[in-house]
């Protein structure tokens, strides 16, 4: 495929990369990575559908479940079409509006899933170590107006960024270097001025993920502090097996946004198939893993689902 050059244009379009150099085991590729898409479309709807029709989960707790589930839902439908396009062959390019469209709903969706989490850690704080006044305080209305206040941050923060994008001029080779856009792979392609977008993005990883991060660790010490405090081991074990499957969740959102941090960064050296497989796992391990561990750690909801598939099974 020739270079793609096109000097102070911003309506040129980019060359998505798949797998560099193994091109003709596509097809082979294509058949896993449309299996886990179909598991975490079906993964995160089946958990939408037993939070929703189950009374007994009509909780906070479970509230910001869906709101996670959703979250990774929408994760995927983004990325879907450029990632098994380029499998099955049916896309090689992406045009300039829809790459900063899908880098806008990548990193917005980032952003939100981290906020979730972190509601999800003011949830067990609350739950741990102030149970009496758990309903109190997370009524509905309560809930709600988190929602709106999450999406209100992750939508807005991120567009000075992304509008920015479309004024800039792209005359480098338009080679993206995942199979969908980021906005840090855009403004290496750019030849304008980007400090406005490199401190931005600075300033919002900050302000955002790396605070979050911070709160959900300041939220675990205090459970963890209340926990030991409990004279019973078993309602130690009881407390904190609670906060398993959340743990969970936080984990494999955040280390392969670190591990993607880190390639971006400091692995210009390695092999680009490193960074395809970093940018894949960025993009599809939380999703996938997410139903997976409330589906198996959760107690309500492995209930529910069994119960599931044993009504279909009769």
């Amino acid at each position: 495929m020739s270079i793609i050059l096109m000097p102070n244009v911003t309506n040129s379009r980019f060359v998505l990369t798949g797998f560099t150099g193994l091109e003709v085991y596509y097809i082979v590729f294509a058949i896993p990575f449309s299996t886990i898409y179909a598991t975490v479309f079906l993964g995160n709807c089946m958990i939408l559908h037993v939070i929703r029709t189950e009374p007994s989960l009509h909780q906070p707790m479970f509230y910001f479940l869906a709101m996670l589930a959703l979250t990774d839902l929408c994760m995927g439908l983004s990325t879907v079409h450029t990632v098994l396009g380029i499998l099955w062959g049916f896309v090689q390019d992406i045009g300039l509006d829809a790459c900063i469209a899908q880098a806008y709903f990548i990193h917005a969706l980032s952003c939100l899933e981290s906020a979730v989490l972190l509601a999800m850690s003011f949830d067990r704080y609350i739950a741990i170590c102030n149970p009496l006044r758990y309903s109190s305080i997370l009524t509905n209305a309560k809930i709600v107006k988190i929602g709106v206040a999450i999406i209100c941050r992750s939508s807005m923060l991120i567009l000075p960024g992304i509008i920015r994008l479309k004024f800039l001029k792209y005359c480098r080779p338009h080679f993206l270097s995942h199979s969908f856009c980021l906005h840090q792979d855009l403004i290496r392609l750019a030849c304008s001025d980007i400090r406005f977008n490199s401190f931005y993005a600075l300033a919002l990883v900050i302000c955002t993920l790396l605070l979050d991060a911070m709160l959900i660790l300041a939220s675990y010490v205090m459970i963890l502090y209340t926990v030991l405090a409990i004279a019973s081991r078993e309602e130690r074990m009881k407390s904190l097996q609670t906060c398993v499957s959340h743990i969970s969740a936080v984990l494999v959102f955040y280390i392969p946004i670190i591990g993607l941090t880190m390639v971006h960064r400091f692995g210009q050296h390695l092999s680009p198939l490193v960074q395809v497989l970093m940018g894949n796992i960025y993009i599809l391990f939380p999703p996938l893993m997410n139903p997976i561990i409330y589906s198996i750690k959760t107690q309500q909801i492995r209930v529910r689902i069994q119960r599931l598939f044993s009504l279909k099974g009769t």
